[in-house]
C-alpha cells in the first residue's frame, strides 16, 4: 500500500488562502446558494481536520480515502488537486476512480483536450475508448505528475505505469483499464510528437543476450553462454541469437537432470551429445501449438545446428571453456526433407479469397490479399512502406518489396485486384507519425499500421482462420482446415509455374537467392516430362492391352493374329518380340541377321524363308499404318535375309518391297 503521494513542487499557501481561494472558484460555479454554501463549508471541515496537507498525503492511502469520504471532502480536495495546490498519487485517484477531479481537470485545460481529440480522431476510436484516454488517462497523468500536455515525458507515462504496477489496492482488472489508457495516452503523445519514442506492444518483454541465458542452471557454463550469446548479438539476426540461446537452454536443462556431476563443457563428451541427440529427437514440444506431440524433424536439425554453432565457435575463438574434442559431427544434422510446396487446391483457393473479400476486418483483408496477389512472406508484407508502389510507364504498377528473409531486395508486379485492395487501405489507414525500423532505427511510414502502431502477424492469421470459417472448408478430419500465411506464397508460386512460368522469372519474383530454394516447384509441372508422358498415354491409350497369361491361354499370340496386331513387331529365329508401341523402336531388333559376322548353312533355308516371309508382311504392315522408321527396319531385314538366302540358293528372287518415305 502507498504511504506517500508524490509532491512535485505544489502551490504553497497557508489555510486562509486555500480558504479564500477556493471560495472565489465556489462563487463561479452555476448552482444553488445552498450547494456554495455546502462546499465551503466542507472545505473549512476538512481543513479543521487537516493542518498540514503536505503531511497527510504521506499517510496510508486507505485512510485518506476514509477521512474524505467522512467528511465528504472529495470536492475541495479535487479543486487542490487540479489546481495543484496538492500533488495525489496515482493509487488514491485510482481507489477513488470518477469523479470531479477528472472534469476539473478537464475544464481548466481545455486546450490540451482539444488537441488530444484532433490526434484520437485519426486513431478511429470509438466514442467510448476516445473518453477513456481523453477524459480519464490525461487528466490522471496530469493530476499525479503535474504537468500539461506539452510538459509530458516519457519519465512521466512511465511513472504512472510504474504507480499502477505496484498498487496493493487497486484490483487486477482495474490495473488492467489504467495501464491500457495510459498506453493509448502515450500513442496519442507520440503521435503529437510530445514523446520521441513510439509505444511498444504491451506484451512486448526485452531483454539482453546475456539475460537470456538466465535458464542455464549451471554456474560456469550460464557464463560461458551468457558471454557467447552478447558476442554473436553483433552479427546474427535477433531471432537466431533468441532460437540459439533455446536450444543451449534446453541442453543445459537436460544434462542438469541426467547429468548432474558436469559442471564446465571441457567435461562434456560425445557420449553425453549422443545421449542428448536420441532424447531430443522425439522428446516432446513445449509449444502451445504442439504441446504433447513430438517435435518436428526441422525443430530437431536446428537444435542440433544451433548447439554444433556455439561449439565450434567458442573452439574457433580459442576460449579457455570450450570442448576439448569434437563433440557434433556434421552427420548429426539431419537430413532436410524436401516436400513439395502446400499450395492450395484450386478450388480451395477460389473459396477462399472469395471470403476474404467479404472480410470486416480492413487490414487483414488487405494483407491476406496481397499475400495471395505477390508471393510476399508475412513479415515482408508487415515491412512494407508507404511509397512501395512504383509506376512503370508500359509496364503497369509495381511492388518494391522490402529487405527480408534473404537481405534482398525486388519488385513485384501487381494485378488490378491487388492494386485494388491496396488502393482501399491506403484510402482508410489514415495519418500515422513515422516509426523507427526495427533493422537500422531509421524513420520509416509503414503501410500496415493502425492507432499509430503497426499491426502484428497474428492480425493476417485471424484474418484467415476467419475467411475459412465462412468459406466452411474443413480438413480430412472433418475440423477446419489450417491455413498458413505461407502457404499463400506457395499457391502464388505454385499458380505460376503451372501456367507456364520459367523458373528464372519466378526465383526473381519470389526473391530467392539460389536456384535450389526454386527448382523444387519445378517438380509441381516440368513441361518435357508432361509432354513425355502424353504422348507415350496417347499410343497407349490407341492400342490394344498387352497378351496377358490368363488360365490355361497361350503367352505367344498366334502367328496370324500377331502379325497383324498393332505394336512393334520384330520376327526372332525362336518366338516373337511384343515390345509395346509406346516404347518405341528397339534398337537391337534383328541385329544378328544384319551383322557382318552372321554366318549360315543350308540346313537353316527353311527357318531363313519363313522369317523372310513374316519380314515382308511385317514391312508391308508397317507401311500401311505409316511408321516410315519400321518400314526401313524391315527393309534392312529383308535385304539381310534375301543376300543371305542368295549365297546359299542362287536361284531366289529379290523382292525390293515398298520403301520407306
Amino acid at each position: 500500500m502507498s504511504t506517500h503521494a508524490l509532491i512535485r513542487k505544489p502551490h504553497v499557501c497557508n489555510t486562509i488562502e486555500l480558504l479564500d481561494d477556493y471560495a472565489c472558484h465556489v462563487d463561479t460555479l452555476e448552482c444553488a446558494e445552498m450547494t456554495k454554501h455546502i462546499r465551503r463549508r466542507q472545505a473549512h471541515t476538512f481543513l479543521d481536520q487537516v493542518t498540514d496537507l503536505e503531511e497527510w498525503m504521506r499517510t496510508p492511502t486507505l485512510d485518506r480515502l476514509t477521512l474524505v469520504r467522512r467528511l465528504d471532502a472529495w470536492t475541495f480536495l479535487s479543486w487542490c488537486f487540479a489546481t495543484t495546490r496538492i500533488v495525489p498519487d496515482v493509487e488514491m485517484i485510482a481507489a477513488k476512480g470518477k469523479g470531479a477531479h477528472f472534469s476539473l481537470w478537464s475544464a481548466l485545460h481545455r486546450d490540451d483536450i482539444n488537441k488530444l481529440s484532433c490526434a484520437a480522431q485519426a486513431f478511429r476510436w470509438n466514442a467510448n475508448w476516445m473518453q477513456r484516454i481523453i477524459a480519464n488517462a490525461y487528466p490522471l497523468l496530469g493530476l499525479t505528475q503535474a504537468v500539461t500536455l506539452h510538459d509530458i515525458t516519457r519519465a512521466d507515462l512511465d511513472s504512472v505505469d510504474n504507480e499502477i504496477a505496484n498498487s496493493m489496492i487497486v484490483p487486477r482488472i482495474g490495473k488492467t483499464h489504467l495501464t491500457s489508457q495510459n498506453h493509448g495516452l502515450r500513442a496519442l503523445c507520440f503521435q503529437l510528437g510530445l514523446i520521441a519514442d513510439a509505444p511498444e506492444h504491451p506484451n512486448t518483454r526485452r531483454c539482453t543476450p546475456a539475460e537470456r541465458a538466465s535458464g542455464v542452471p549451471q554456474p560456469a557454463i550460464r557464463e560461458v553462454i551468457a558471454h557467447y550469446l552478447s558476442t554473436v548479438d553483433t552479427i546474427l539476426r535477433p531471432k537466431t541469437v533468441i532460437s540459439r540461446a533455446e536450444s543451449l537452454t534446453g541442453f543445459t536443462c537436460w544434462l542438469a537432470e541426467n547429468h548432474p556431476d558436469i559442471a564446465g563443457i571441457p567435461e562434456l563428451t560425445r557420449t553425453h551429445i549422443e545421449e542428448f541427440l536420441a532424447y531430443n529427437a522425439h522428446r516432446a514440444s513445449r509449444g502451445r501449438g504442439r504441446r504433447g506431440q513430438s517435435i518436428s524433424s526441422v525443430h530437431h536439425a536446428h537444435t542440433v545446428i544451433d548447439l554444433r554453432g556455439f561449439f565450434d565457435d567458442i573452439a574457433a575463438w580459442g576460449w579457455q571453456q570450450s570442448a576439448r574434442s569434437l563433440l557434433i559431427h556434421r552427420g548429426d544434422i539431419p537430413r532436410k526433407t524436401h516436400p513439395l510446396p502446400r499450395a492450395l487446391a484450386t478450388d480451395t483457393d477460389r473459396a477462399l479469397m472469395a471470403a476474404v473479400a467479404d472480410l470486416d476486418d480492413v487490414a487483414a483483408r488487405a494483407g491476406i490479399t496481397i499475400l495471395r496477389g505477390t508471393g510476399l512472406r508475412l513479415g515482408e508484407l508487415l515491412d512494407l512502406e508507404l511509397n512501395c508502389l512504383w509506376d512503370l510507364p508500359g509496364h503497369g504498377t509495381w511492388l518494391k518489396v522490402p529487405l527480408g528473409k534473404l537481405n534482398t531486395e525486388r519488385v513485384v508486379p501487381l494485378d488490378d485486384i491487388t492494386l485494388a485492395c491496396l488502393d482501399e487501405w491506403m484510402s482508410i489507414r489514415g495519418k500515422a507519425r513515422s516509426l523507427p525500423h526495427p533493422r537500422d532505427g531509421r524513420s520509416t511510414d509503414f503501410l500496415f499500421t493502425i492507432r499509430g502502431a503497426r499491426i502484428g502477424g497474428s492480425r493476417i492469421r485471424r484474418g484467415l482462420a476467419d475467411a475459412i470459417r465462412a468459406a466452411d472448408l474443413l480438413g480430412p478430419d472433418g475440423a477446419y482446415l489450417t491455413v498458413t500465411p505461407h502457404q499463400l506464397r506457395h499457391t502464388y508460386a505454385t499458380s505460376l509455374v503451372n501456367a507456364g512460368m520459367s523458373l528464372q522469372a519466378l526465383m526473381a519474383l519470389l526473391g530467392h537467392s539460389r536456384p535450389e530454394m526454386t527448382i523444387r516447384y519445378a517438380h509441381l509441372a516440368n513441361s518435357s516430362v508432361h509432354g513425355a508422358y502424353e504422348a507415350a498415354m496417347n499410343r497407349l491409350h490407341a492400342t490394344r492391352e498387352l497378351p496377358l497369361v490368363i488360365g490355361d491361354k497361350a503367352v505367344i499370340p498366334d502367328r496370324i493374329e500377331w502379325l497383324h496386331s498393332e505394336m512393334i513387331k520384330t520376327r526372332v529365329a525362336h518366338g516373337y518380340c511384343s515390345r509395346h508401341l509406346a516404347a518405341e523402336a528397339c534398337p537391337y531388333a534383328n541385329i544378328c541377321e544384319q551383322c557382318d559376322n552372321f554366318t549360315t548353312t543350308t540346313e537353316f533355308v527353311p527357318q531363313l524363308e519363313q522369317q523372310l516371309s513374316d519380314e515382308r508382311v511385317l514391312r508391308d504392315d508397317a507401311h500401311a499404318r505409316g511408321w516410315d522408321s519400321e518400314v526401313a527396319r524391315h527393309a534392312r531385314v529383308v535385304a539381310s535375309i534375301q543376300r543371305h538366302l542368295d549365297n546359299l540358293k542362287p536361284d531366289t528372287r529379290v523382292d525390293p518391297g515398298p520403301r520407306a518415305g
